[in-house]
């Protein structure tokens, strides 16, 4: 039973370094946090980084958020633009692959309507029963 017991503990030692890297904490991507030697392509990149959101943060853009994932998604918009992608191409990529909540300007059909909408919504919707409300009093 205790080679059994120490077996068990030594592949879980083995197998703890895998575990963590699968989890995105493995090595930082290269350009992650480096700027592309071209300013107007580095400009380009750090349009693109606000304008997308933080998949693990949720609150941050990829530019200003220090997450792994984050880092992923910096160094893969930097590699785009210096491999010659317009930007609207590259953001578009990003909110095929993570969705569209990925970005911070959601588009005006589909879901992104229903987002755009809904403040408009809500406000009609307070409206007619702050209305309904007020003709029941008087």
């Amino acid at each position: 039973m205790r080679r059994l017991v120490y077996l068990a503990c030594a592949l879980l030692m083995i197998a703890q370094p895998r575990l963590s890297l699968a989890q995105g904490s493995g090595p930082t991507p290269e350009l992650a946090n480096r700027q592309l030697a071209d300013p107007a392509k580095e400009k380009a990149a750090s349009q693109v980084m606000h304008a997308l959101r933080c998949i693990q943060c949720q609150g941050q853009s990829i530019a200003d958020s220090d997450a792994p994932m984050a880092a992923t998604m910096r160094a893969e918009v930097r590699q785009q633009i210096a491999d010659g992608k317009k930007p609207d191409a590259i953001r578009q990529w990003m909110i095929e692959r993570y969705g569209e909540w990925v970005s911070f300007e959601p588009d005006m059909k589909g879901s992104g309507l229903l987002l755009w909408a809904a403040p408009l919504l809500l406000l009609l919707l307070a409206l007619f029963m702050a209305r309904g409300l007020f003709r029941r009093k008087s």
